[in-house]
Order: C-alpha cells, then sequence, then structure tokens
C-alpha cells in the first residue's frame, strides 16, 4: 500500500515542477529575480541573518539567538534527511537543466527551504508583527527553488516542514 501511495506522491510532484520551473530560455530579469530570492535562503545570508545580531541586547538579539539554533539544528536534521534518502535533484533525472547551482547532488528536503524558514520563525516568534512579512518571504524562497529547477515540491515543504518542527521542539523545550 505504501509503495502505489509514494509513486503516486512522487508523480504529482514531478508533475507540479514541471508546471512551476522556469524552462526554455526564460527572461534575464525573470531569472535574475528568481535567483535574488533563492540566495536569500543561502548559506551566506542566513547565517548572517542571525549572527550580526547575537550581541545585540533585548529582543533583537534573544531573536537572533533563537533563529541560530533552529538554523544549526534544522541544517543538521536536513544533511541527516537528504543523506538517507538520497533523491537525486530534477536536472539529474529529468531532461531539464537546473537554472542556479546545484549545492550538491541530493534534492529531499530542500536545505535552502528550511534555512530561509528557520530565520524567520527565529525572527517572527520574537517580533510577530514582522511574521506576517517573514514567513511569506520565507515560502517564497523555497517556491523560487522549485521555479529555479533545483528542487521539487515536495523537497521544499519537507524542508520547511522540517524547520516548523524543530521551531516547535526548540521552544516546548525552553
Amino acid at each position: 500500500m505504501a509503495v502505489p501511495f509514494l509513486a503516486r506522491l512522487a508523480h504529482h510532484d514531478r508533475a507540479l515542477f514541471a508546471r512551476w520551473a522556469l524552462s526554455g530560455s526564460p527572461r534575464l530579469l525573470s531569472r535574475r529575480a528568481w535567483t535574488a530570492v533563492t540566495h536569500l535562503g543561502g548559506t551566506v545570508a542566513s547565517v548572517l541573518a542571525v549572527a550580526l545580531p547575537l550581541g545585540l541586547p533585548g529582543a533583537v538579539g534573544d531573536a537572533a539567538r533563537e533563529g541560530a539554533l533552529v538554523l544549526a539544528v534544522s541544517h543538521l536534521l536536513v544533511q541527516l534527511v537528504k543523506r538517507s534518502v538520497g533523491r537525486p535533484r530534477p536536472a539529474r533525472t529529468l531532461s531539464f537543466e537546473a537554472l542556479v547551482g546545484e549545492p550538491d547532488r541530493f534534492s529531499f528536503p530542500s536545505g535552502h527551504a528550511a534555512a530561509a524558514m528557520s530565520v524567520a520563525l527565529g525572527y517572527g516568534l520574537a517580533f510577530p508583527v514582522a511574521a506576517p512579512v517573514l514567513v511569506p518571504l520565507a515560502l517564497l524562497v523555497g517556491f523560487s527553488r522549485v521555479v529555479l529547477g533545483v528542487h521539487y515540491p515536495g523537497d521544499v515543504l519537507a524542508g520547511q516542514t522540517l524547520a516548523v518542527l524543530t521551531a516547535a521542539l526548540l521552544r516546548l523545550l525552553g
């Protein structure tokens, strides 16, 4: 029963990917815009977002520390799952060319989507007024990974879910 379900899920994942990913020769402005968005979930942007304000006193420093912890733990989980599952990226299995560099050969789950959501939750939980901007921006980072052809939608959803569960667990543990 599980195998047919997983096969159907993989089929839908590939179908959504085919629908959302930029193909052919996308306009340069569109490609650049999506690339800028995707870099917000990259290592440099994510680490800087939590590292720069770490030493600040008060709520901003607390939010940065929480974001850094969620980012670190979710990144470890992403890497464990990624190496265990070993799902190849779309360009390696479909006749499709990724529009940005692939950080590694594994697709599931998306590290960029997890990183962006981790940082958004770190600050969004500390500053609820910022959450309506930060969380959709994190969702957009995840979507950009599909648009640029480096992840399937399920990879993105899994990465974002890992970040949410990590943030919730760390909050629960205090």
